[in-house]
């Protein structure tokens, strides 16, 4: 077509996906803080999501493929950061056409309310989930006070 060879080298697209993943990192830098879900980089790996309550605060981390022993998780000044590496094998004469699935390492950090008890922290991974529950503090929850 218009005198050229209409074969690609797949080395071609690397280029671009190097170019993309540049791109990503760099203005994945420039979201607002506490934007909310969408204030997270296309691709950011793990995707997770904070369900609370009046008792506890619960975190779901959707990490398939991961070796539960190799997932590190700490709770600091109300900061929990979860953190670990998947390694996906690759053929060594393979390439990848697409690839759309996270390997490496990675890391994050979720802020969490101020009454959380960073004592009472518990973390259970099954069917490629890690769920991280911390308790709310006793003095911090609401109480019905009967009026006499």
């Amino acid at each position: 077509m218009f005198g050229m060879s209409t074969s690609l080298n797949p080395d071609q697209f690397d280029h671009f996906r190097r170019l993309e993943r540049e791109l990503d990192e760099l203005l994945g830098r420039w979201r607002l803080p506490g934007a909310g879900i969408r204030s997270v980089a296309r691709d950011t790996f793990p995707p997770i999501n904070v369900g609370v309550t009046a008792d506890r605060v619960d975190v779901y981390v959707f990490a398939p493929g991961l070796d539960p022993k190799q997932i590190n998780v700490t709770l600091e000044n109300n900061l929990l950061s979860i953190s670990g590496e998947r390694r996906i094998e690759v053929p060594e004469q393979g390439s990848f056409y697409r690839r759309e699935r996270h390997d490496g390492p990675f890391r994050r950090v979720v802020t969490l309310p101020e009454d959380t008890d960073p004592d009472k922290i518990s973390a259970g991974y099954r069917d490629g989930i890690l769920q991280v529950t911390v308790q709310r503090q006793e003095a911090a929850r609401a109480r019905r006070v009967e009026v006499q």
